[in-house]
């Protein structure tokens, strides 16, 4: 009997048939949408009629009456295997229910999430091989979601963040449900259709993210800018996932380019192909078409154009095809994909990386990125910019172990992500001029300033005299501390944005159009009324870092001849203009104690009035990149703030200090912020 009990409760662990009718006790007033897990239940009684559904017998349970204890047959725990506990009397049952599930279950909305000890998920063998039912096997069912949880205080923090979100009605669906139709999207004219869970790595294969909508227009404007170089295109989506941004390649550059989307996973394949059939693309799988003939298209529909999908490791893809184009977006650090998207990358190419572990870029995890970059960074000010000079430096070095250098045409660093768009240049010299760019940050602790250390073999005997300040001879012991290595010369390329931004203009992108103008002022370091937006004309010649590139429209379908790549490449020449300066300032973070410092325009304004080449940046909306040296930057923001007990005043020029006063006091300021800095860190 005891068996048969067994064998009928690990069936209702299991979940009964479609059209099996479950009592009232087992199911609740959710049944149905849905069965809920055996553990989940209202009341201590409803998880004791559980020992007698094996029979059907629900009215035995009232032999488990504290009056008459000896009563009934023996009964098994139907949350625990029958190796951990054996079946016993009912009021040793009714004390085993109480004091090893009920006591310590989670409670939500009226219900219990008691602990299991089914052998619902796996457990750690033994020392044998086999296994068995232990401590290890404890685990709680969440109400809301299908996830099992091995302790309670992460089941309290699971189920708290389910609040947060605003899920508080429980949609438990049992493994013989329906499953969830696919929901489908809509970006940049372009239909997507997402399965559930997509927003969440960790249950979705084909992870979607709406928040990078920025990161796939700036990446489809530098594509954009490209075809206007040469056509046709071989572009490479290495993580497809959903395959929506090589949709777009293909739905709006159409025979300009000839895209292939890659990914490791059978069901994201699967995805991208039927995304291609929703948007009237054709697909080639292993050089066989499927289009119109396999009935997804209507009659009398004509395709926009064919993508390639293929299903096979990134890397080993990059190392037997040669492309274009090659955007890396894997989850998480793209460290590991680099030396093969630069081993047959083509000349003049471009490679744009995205990089989404913004913990370890941003300094919050540093031990991580001394891992996965070889980087000491730490929490600065300016750390965004930081971080994309750490990912620009690692881009490098794997070009170089090619014997290929680079040119960066544009890094961002933004909330979730860094993205990083570079040329690929051919040939040992470009390679040894890219890695000489690459050079370690001297940065002092206490006031912020920061220079690259100055190139040599020769060990330098102080390097604190390289950084502009004197923190380390008015303060004791260590002050600054090296950095990197990092990326030491220019991040953006103004004639290839200025052709983003006519991209993007052209194609209605209105989303980064801001965002590309104040790339473009950042990489002129110059404030926006110095600057005149480029019209959209038909001229085909366009001039890029001092070089004039001739961009003649050739038949669709037909690449430019091999003479004309490698004229362009010998016309290549070095950026004869200056670059930006490296870094930014911000505003708050140098505020003078006591004063009201000036709108941010004004203060750019006198900035520039001063005679310093100035502009906003992207990295941080108060910061300002500026040429000036720190203590002139402290210098002008003191000369024209006003006392704090003034705040009626108009700003403006203190009167009543001096200009060499005001020096002297922004000196004492930094002095005094120095030292209550160390009396903080004492």
């Amino acid at each position: 009997m005891a068996e048969e009990e067994r064998r009928a409760l690990q069936e209702a662990a299991e979940g009964p048939a479609p059209d099996a009718a479950l009592p009232a006790a087992a199911c609740g007033p959710e049944a149905a949408g849905g069965e809920r897990h055996i553990s989940i239940q209202r009341q201590l009684s409803d998880l004791e009629k559980l020992a007698f559904r094996a029979e059907g017998d629900l009215e035995s349970a009232n032999s488990l009456n504290p009056d008459n204890p000896d009563a009934g047959n023996k009964q098994a725990c139907p949350l625990c295997p029958k190796e951990k506990f054996r079946a016993c009397n009912s009021h040793k049952l009714r004390r085993h229910l109480q004091n090893l599930h009920w006591k310590v279950s989670v409670e939500f909305e009226g219900h219990r999430m008691c602990i299991c000890h089914l052998p619902c998920r796996p457990v750690k063998p033994n020392t044998a091989g086999e296994q068995i039912s232990s401590k290890m096997g404890a685990h709680y069912h969440c109400i809301i979601c299908s996830a099992t949880i091995t302790r309670r205080t992460d089941m309290l923090g699971h189920v708290r963040r389910h609040e947060n979100k605003g899920e508080t009605k429980s949609r438990y669906i049992a493994a013989s449900a329906v499953k969830a139709p696919n929901e489908t999207l809509k970006e940049t004219d372009t239909d997507v259709r997402v399965c559930p869970n997509c927003t969440v790595p960790q249950k979705a294969d084909s992870y979607f993210n709406p928040k990078m909508k920025l990161n796939r227009q700036l990446v489809f404007c530098t594509l954009a800018a490209l075809a206007e170089e040469r056509k046709p295109l071989d572009c490479l989506d290495a993580f497809g996932a959903t395959g929506i941004m090589g949709l777009q390649w293909a739905k709006h550059l159409g025979s300009a380019v000839q895209v292939t989307i890659n990914d490791l996973s059978e069901s994201s394949v699967t995805l991208i192909q039927e995304n291609c059939h929703l948007n009237k693309l054709k697909v080639k799988v292993d050089s066989k078409e499927e289009g119109a003939s396999d009935g997804a298209l209507g009659e009398g529909e004509e395709t926009l154009g064919d993508i390639q999908v293929t299903k096979m490791d990134a890397n080993v893809l990059m190392h037997l095809r040669s492309f274009d184009f090659i955007h890396l977006d894997p989850f998480g650090t793209s460290v590991n994909y680099l030396d093969s998207a630069f081993r047959n990358v083509r000349n003049l190419g471009v490679v744009s990386v995205t990089s989404t572990d913004t913990s370890s870029l941003y300094a919050k995890a540093q031990h991580v990125a001394r891992r996965h970059y070889g980087c000491t960074v730490v929490r600065t000010e300016y750390y965004k910019e930081l971080a994309a000079r750490v990912v620009v430096a690692a881009v490098a070095r794997a070009a170089a172990r090619c014997n290929k250098g680079i040119e960066v045409l544009l890094a961002v660093a933004l909330e979730h992500f860094v993205l990083v768009a570079v040329r690929v240049l051919r040939g040992p010299t470009s390679a040894d001029a890219s890695a000489r760019k690459i050079q370690y940050l001297i940065h002092c602790q206490w006031c912020e300033e920061r220079t690259f250390r100055r190139g040599g073999d020769m060990v330098d005997a102080n390097p604190y005299k390289q950084l502009p300040c004197d923190c380390h001879a008015s303060m004791p012991g260590k002050t600054a501390m090296e950095l990197g290595p990092l990326w030491s010369g220019s991040l953006f390329n103004t004639g290839f944005l200025k052709r983003m931004l006519l991209e993007s203009l052209h194609h209605g992108l209105d989303d980064i159009q801001a965002l590309l103008k104040t790339l473009i002022f950042e990489s002129e370091c110059c404030l926006q009324s110095q600057f005149a937006v480029p019209a959209a004309s038909g001229v085909n010649r366009q001039e890029e870092n001092g070089v004039t590139k001739a961009t003649a429209e050739s038949t669709a379908g037909k690449r430019k001849s091999n003479e004309i790549i490698t004229n362009l490449a010998k016309k290549q020449k070095t950026d004869v203009s200056t670059e930006h300066p490296p870094f930014y300032y911000n505003i708050h973070r140098h505020s003078i104690k006591g004063m009201n410092m000036p709108k941010l325009k004004k203060f750019l304004c006198y900035l520039s009035q001063a005679g310093f080449r100035v502009s906003r940046t992207h990295f941080d909306p108060m910061g300002v990149r500026t040429d000036a040296p720190l203590m002139q930057f402290k210098s002008i923001l003191l000369k024209y703030s006003t006392p704090t007990y003034a705040g009626g005043q108009a700003e403006g020029h203190v009167q009543s200090a001096p200009e060499d006063t005001a020096a002297n006091r922004a000196e004492t300021s930094v002095s005094d912020q120095a030292q209550a800095g160390g009396c903080r860190r004492r």
